[in-house]
């Protein structure tokens, strides 16, 4: 990385490279590094992101800030030979954003900065044509006035549409110099009428100003929830890039594009982007106009084409990896505005990582950082059934794959309601723009009729790996009557179901039914990735999970109850059970004998309610234990209360209440209320469970590692190799788990007497107090493993009820930022993080052979993953479905950690 002067703000595009990002943003490092390869990019200088940061600490720019500017503008002048907004022969600049983490459309950009009443003049004779002159002066008034001056954008948009109107044409470019003249002296009024204050004509105010509304937009509601959504860090600031303007409205031989060195829908290889003629580069990514395919830039400049070509490859090379390029063609000749490592598809993503292989430019290792868990997790998703009776509508392009199914909504807040009330949507825009950011977040996917694979919508959805089909031209959308009309007339209207193919670009009418995704298939081992006929997306997935399998050190188990889960979690790629949560057995007609144990008022009564229990929890762990032969099952204890297994306090009043008002026989139920009376507690999650209940309850834990022991005999006599390990939950205090430690190993030791056969079952405990987990060193001398359960242990570490502040605060916490994500979701590294780290260490300095897992959710979250890898655990446990995500990730923490070890 280059020596950095902290006193310097201000970058020439000659002094920065692509290594700089944290300080130029990716923008302007990727534009230093166009420049050193020697690439055509618009001279200009970038203003960094420590610049940004003074500015939105202090509320002012570093004092020398101005006088760097002023230098560097100096210099871009003496080089193009021309002055910022003169009157005969004006340089005119671009102002745009850049962040170190691409963030599309969030943030602000203003082209055309320098022009003016008198410049407006000197750059039609420059150029000689006074439309081009005009139509670009227009063009900065309303970006200026919407981005700088804070001026409603609809308003410039009606005007310009009452031009077309006046005119009978569909389109600005049907307007000429005369109508863009009248354009412009009607957005003037309305930036006067707005803002009290005339639009400024002095060219450096008016980048002065531009500069400051790009610092300001960082922190715009629309970047910060844009940032919460991606997990972008708050405090990183955006760069400023000003660049010497270069036209694609001078003409039909003008144009501007955008272009992906591959496909970022499917990864394939090949010529993709839109490219539009007589353009700026907002038409593009704003989908107002719609484009042309990039392939038909050949037959309408190809000497340009072949070079764009040309350049694609030379960076694609460099970049070893996807590239997303925005270009602008003046007369024929081509420059790079941009260039930046492209967001694609979960799909592409893996498609593309294995290409790059097979082509020399990674290695596996690189291959396995290009992936990640929340994308193989968007491959499991189901897809739509190809052989469903459907009622197709429309076709688009296919922006973002998926199969999305919900209502028609027409904006964004009606999507965000409609979705927090539990309706699913399918958010329907003529085009999307950066205010839509709510409501793409809160639907199932994105339909537009206008736009191609480079708009708004494609590229945030992408990002968001959201379902999305774009252009979809066929479809009118009328967003004031609410309604869609199809080309044969069926009107949608909003709240209509619609389905959505973000892989096809396919829409229909009604609920679409979906199928397997071939990758489930594939875990499933429905789909053999060596067969011919092997989707090439799951080629890839299988070549990439074995490498993750190869390398990676935690081993992944699974939360399973019963056969039928532990069976697809070991197809699935379990290592065994991490948690086998027993009350899951107590339900349904098994209630009847907790109820009996509950209402027992001799031991003889308990006893025989623990002995009908029995052999039906043995019969559990036989099941279980086939399923997972030869493979850890770790068996959790009774854990919640047990008023959980009794019925509703409310239900069962009213019904002693009408048995006794009618005088109908009602002991048994009146027994039962007394029984839940009895157990009622305020705040139950911190009250009678757990090891608390084995200890109050005789027989009850010895009861259950009776079946486990039992059920381990009978496994091991049919040849099999049962691997149990019991689990006490909830302890706090080493006493506890030595008191259910010393009557379970007298159990064991009875069953192993009675079957003659030699049982080696580990007992163990879950760390999910706080208390236990500071006294892990103690509670070690007891325990042969730990599994920290990090649900409980989120919840008694920042004293949450789970089920109550998700519903009530955690929406506020978020969208304050005291969140980055629920601390339930992604483990709480600075707090619960850190009791699991110290429970290790200290588990492991009594017990150095002692095993350490996770079984809360976090097992399965990708960036708890790495986490757990770090601290040295030796296993995550997560859901089946997850698994393959855990695999993955777990297999990217230690390839991670390898290569900064390297480093």
């Amino acid at each position: 990385m280059s020596e950095i002067n902290d006193q310097k703000f201000v970058y020439d595009f000659t002094e920065g490279n692509k290594d700089l990002k944290d300080l130029l943003g990716g923008k302007g490092a990727n534009l230093a590094e166009m420049t050193n390869l020697g690439l055509p990019v618009p001279p200009g200088f970038t203003i960094t992101t420590e610049a940004c940061k003074v500015y939105l600490d202090s509320g002012s720019e570093p004092v020398e800030l101005r006088d760097e500017v002023s230098a560097h503008l100096d210099a871009l002048e003496q080089q193009m030979g021309k002055k910022l907004g003169q009157a005969d022969n004006p340089l005119l600049v671009s102002v745009r954003s850049g962040a170190k983490f691409s963030m599309p459309g969030m943030m602000d950009t203003v082209l055309n900065i320098g022009l003016s009443d008198a410049s407006v003049v000197g750059l039609a004779a420059q150029a000689d044509n006074e439309r081009f002159a005009w139509d670009s002066y227009r063009r900065l008034i309303q970006m200026f006035g919407k981005t700088v001056l804070g001026v409603d954008g609809e308003l410039f948009e009606d005007a310009l549409d009452e031009a077309k109107a006046a005119k009978k044409v569909a389109s600005d470019t049907d307007l000429d110099a005369g109508d863009l003249k009248k354009v412009v002296k009607q957005f003037k009024k309305i930036v006067k009428s707005a803002t009290g204050r005339d639009f400024p004509q002095d060219p450096r105010e008016q980048m002065d100003l531009a500069i400051e509304a790009v610092f300001n937009s960082w922190n715009t509601d629309r970047a910060k929830l844009y940032r919460r959504q991606e997990r972008i860090p708050h405090d990183l600031g955006t760069a400023v890039n000003v660049c010497s303007m270069v036209f694609g409205n001078l003409g039909p031989d003008s144009g501007t594009g955008v272009a992906f060195t591959r496909d970022p829908a499917s990864g394939h290889q090949g010529v993709y982007g839109d490219y539009l003629q007589n353009a700026q580069g907002e038409d593009v990514v704003a989908g107002i106009r719609n484009t042309v395919p990039l392939a038909e830039l050949e037959s309408i400049d190809k000497k340009s084409y072949d070079q764009l070509m040309e350049i694609m490859s030379t960076l694609e090379t460099h970049y070893k990896d996807l590239c997303d390029i925005e270009f602008t063609i003046e007369r024929g000749q081509l420059w790079m505005l941009q260039t930046r490592v492209g967001k694609r598809t979960a799909g592409a993503a893996f498609r593309i990582a294995t290409q790059l292989v097979d082509q020399g430019l990674i290695d596996e290792a690189e291959a396995l950082q290009r992936v990640n868990g929340a994308q193989l997790a968007q491959l499991m998703f189901p897809k739509f059934d190809e052989n469903a009776k459907v009622e197709q509508v429309g076709r688009g392009i296919a922006a973002s794959p998926g199969a999305a199914v919900g209502k028609a909504v027409f904006d964004s807040y009606t999507a965000v309601k409609w979705s927090r009330s539990g309706e699913k949507v399918i958010l329907i825009r003529r085009e999307t723009n950066p205010d839509d950011l709510d409501g793409m977040i809160a639907a199932e996917g994105i339909l537009t009729s206008r736009g191609g694979k480079t708009s708004h919508a494609a590229v945030v959805a992408r990002g968001m790996g959201k379902t999305c089909v774009c252009g979809a031209e066929e479809l009118e959308v009328d967003t004031k009557r609410r309604r869609m009309t199809t080309a044969s007339g069926v009107v949608v209207e909003e709240g209509d179901v619609v389905s959505i193919d973000g892989s096809t670009g396919k829409v229909y009418i009604g609920e679409v039914p979906v199928v397997p995704s071939p990758v489930v298939e594939y875990f499933e081992g429905r789909m053999h990735a060596g067969a011919d006929d092997a989707d090439e997306l799951v080629q890839a997935v299988h070549r990439i999970m074995a490498y993750a399998d190869r390398v990676r050190r935690l081993r992944v188990r699974a939360n399973a109850d019963n056969a039928e889960d532990a069976a697809r979690a070991r197809r699935f790629g379990a290592q065994g059970i991490g948690l086998c949560r027993t009350e899951h057995m107590f339900l349904g007609e098994r209630r009847q004998y907790v109820e009996r144990l509950i209402l027992a008022d001799t031991d003889e009564e308990r006893e025989e309610s623990l002995k009908a229990l029995l052999p039906l929890q043995k019969q559990d762990f036989v099941e279980l234990f086939e399923a997972m032969d030869g493979l850890p099952v770790t068996v959790r204890l009774l854990d919640p209360p047990l008023h959980e297994f009794l019925p509703d306090i409310t239900e069962l009043s009213v019904r002693v209440a009408l048995a006794e008002a009618r005088k109908e026989p009602h002991e048994n139920d009146l027994r039962l209320l007394q029984a839940v009376h009895r157990l009622h507690e305020q705040n139950p999650m911190l009250g009678l469970r757990g090891v608390r209940l084995g200890l109050v309850i005789p027989g009850l834990f010895t009861m259950q590692v009776r079946a486990i022991a039992e059920a381990a005999a009978l496994r091991a006599e049919a040849k099999g190799d049962p691997r149990a390990e019991i689990m006490i939950p909830l302890v706090g205090t080493v006493q506890e788990l030595e008191i259910v430690r010393d009557d379970a190993e007298k159990v064991i030791a009875q069953v192993a007497t009675e079957t003659g056969v030699e049982l080696k079952l580990a007992l163990g405990t879950m760390i999910e107090l706080p208390r236990a987990a500071v006294t892990a060193g103690q509670i070690a001398e007891a325990a042969e493993f730990f599994s920290f359960g990090t649900n409980d242990l989120t919840q008694t570490v920042w004293g949450f009820s789970r089920d109550d502040v998700e519903a009530s605060f955690f929406t506020a916490y978020l969208e304050k930022g005291i969140f980055g994500v629920s601390p339930f979701e992604t483990i709480d590294k600075d707090g619960v993080g850190a009791l699991v780290r110290q429970a290790a260490e200290a588990g492991r300095a009594t017990r150095p052979d002692i095993k350490l897992g996770v079984c809360g959710e976090h097992g399965g979250d990708p960036e708890s993953v790495h986490f757990f890898h770090e601290v040295g655990l030796d296993y995550v446990s997560c859901s089946p479905f997850r698994i393959p995500v855990a695999r993955l990730e777990a297999g990217r923490a230690a390839a991670e950690a390898k290569g900064s070890d390297s480093r």
